[in-house]
């Protein structure tokens, strides 16, 4: 493992004055003020403003106003701004990885790729979306005689709430398909990532969004969550499952829509013909990308006892070889965690697990010499349930390793969970891989990969089940989750009753002939 000292100098882009520009457009009437910072260094890179329940009303009054406007702008020429956005948003990716590696701490590596989750979204929608919002002729119940379309509104305001971890992407993209839908958006980023959001709507508005559609407001969950749900029409959320109940039983009060891709404590299963060095490389990204901070990250790897030590020796080596230190270019493997309260949570899962009587293969250990919030790629085995991190997410570079005897074992502790976010099955035989993947209880399931195949599939949907949430992100329920539908039906002759002079007797019998018919024919 490469450990070097602290020496760094902040991105030429992430100047004073470009920062200060940034969060100017965050409402903060009351004066109050976070500081935000430089989490390589710990040091204040700008005070961002705290929203008031009066800011955050008033912002939706704004949207509110906006959105009225936007809704009856034609599909055609909403998507156009998003056109220009996509080519916007990839010509400034390198500033927009600036911004996310100052505020989140992450490698190099994973802040460009971030940054590609927006025109990705974009793209996927601008294909999808004139088609999903057209109105839709459906048949009526009378053939020949009535008819009933399907037709698409905006929900109204959209309230996002984005988490720390990837702050550009579930900030930006989560509200690209909203707005193409003809909503607008009111967007509450995390208080320590809110720069590269604030960016991107900036992006957005250059490209020709109106201004006052897309609004931010910033301050602590309990204190800006409660207002903002109250005057949404429809939330998406990212985060904790146990803010997610709370999130979804205000939103249940209000009687207004959710989405909630929430935890997960996923698995990764190695069957026996595996492919070791392949199986390894994925297992490094799935534990230690991001630093172990990704939602659908891996926390416990599942291998088979005939070949788990070998697996181990190299898995320990590999992880134990990372290049763990805060540098703005492409070198380090790993980065920082996001916070030093972070930190400490994920120490305290490991601490927990030694006391318990497991054994730390490599790591375990905070790096203050590395900067505030750095902790070592961490390698557990003998982890149980009664562990905080065998059965809790731990999002950190932790991840624990297990023995299984069976398929149908290894399946079963997959299974063995509140969670259902994410799984990874590696195998040289595709179709036996998939016939353990289907087996497996979670909304994503990636064979010979970890997370990305299923993630970056933008036309399929990615949500959770049990415990990791409601909902999805992506594919075709990604945009139609942002509307309401209106069921517009015509009836062209009155034909729905007996005709004059028909006894009602006669009519039911002409009417249960009439379904007998349509069901032979297949009509209706």
């Amino acid at each position: 493992m490469t450990l070097t000292p602290l020496e760094l100098t902040r991105p030429a882009s992430v100047t004073d004055a470009f920062l200060q520009q940034l969060v100017a457009r965050v409402p903060g009437s009351s004066g109050a003020t976070w500081k935000l910072t430089e989490v390589y260094t710990g040091d204040v890179l700008v005070e961002l403003p705290q929203s008031t329940p009066e800011d955050i009303e008033r912002a939706f009054a704004v949207a509110r106003e906006a959105q009225r406007k936007w809704a009856a702008t034609p599909v055609r020429e909403r998507l156009a701004v998003f056109k220009r956005a996509h080519a916007l948003f990839v010509e400034q990716a390198r500033t927009v990885a600036d911004l996310i590696q100052v505020e989140s701490g992450k490698n190099r590596r994973m802040a460009i790729e971030e940054t590609c989750d927006p025109p990705m979204v974009m793209s996927h929608y601008l294909k999808r979306a004139a088609r999903l919002l057209a109105p839709t002729r459906r048949g009526g119940p009378v053939p020949l005689l009535t008819t009933s379309t399907e037709v698409r509104l905006p929900k109204g305001v959209v309230g996002i709430i984005a988490p720390w971890n990837f702050p550009f992407a579930t900030g930006v993209s989560d509200a690209v398909p909203a707005l193409m839908a003809g909503n607008a958006v009111v967007l509450k980023p995390d208080n320590k990532t809110a720069l590269s959001p604030l960016y991107g709507i900036r992006l957005l508005e250059q490209a020709g969004l109106p201004e006052g559609l897309f609004q931010v407001v910033c301050g602590e969950g309990p204190d800006v969550g409660p207002t903002l749900i109250d005057h949404a029409d429809y939330i998406m959320f990212t985060g904790s499952t146990a803010t997610g109940r709370v999130i979804g039983e205000r939103a249940g009060r209000n009687l207004i829509g959710c989405c909630l891709e929430l935890g997960g404590k996923n698995p990764m299963i190695v069957l026996e013909d595996a492919s070791l060095a392949e199986a390894v490389q994925g297992a490094i990204f799935g534990a230690f990308g991001n630093t172990g901070q990704i939602c659908m990250h891996i926390e416990r790897i599942y291998l088979p006892e005939s070949r788990y030590e070998e697996f181990k020796t190299a898995f320990v080596a590999a992880a134990s070889a990372l290049d763990v230190r805060a540098a703005y270019d492409f070198g380090p493997d790993m980065g920082s965690l996001v916070s030093v309260d972070h930190m400490r949570r994920v120490k305290s899962h490991v601490d927990d697990a030694v006391a318990k009587g497991a054994t730390v293969l490599c790591g375990g250990r905070p790096r203050p010499d590395l900067g505030p919030a750095f902790f070592e790629p961490t390698i557990l085995e003998g982890v149980t349930s009664e562990m905080v991190c065998g059965v809790t997410e731990t999002f950190g570079p932790v991840v624990a390793l297990h023995r299984y005897r069976t398929v149908d074992e290894a399946v079963a502790l997959a299974n063995d969970t509140d969670y259902g976010l994410n799984a990874s099955v590696w195998s040289t035989d595709v179709t036996a891989a998939r016939a353990v993947a289907a087996r497996i209880e979670s909304g994503n399931v990636n064979v010979n990969d970890v997370l990305a195949t299923a993630y970056a599939a933008k036309g399929t949907p990615s949500g959770g089940v049990k415990n990791s949430g409601v909902g999805a992100r992506h594919g075709d329920q990604g945009l139609l989750k942002y509307t309401d539908v209106k069921n517009l039906a015509v009836l062209k002759k009155q034909v729905m009753g007996p005709r004059p002079g028909q006894g009602y007797e006669k009519y039911v019998e002409s009417m249960l002939s009439g379904l007998k018919l349509m069901r032979k024919l297949r009509i209706r």
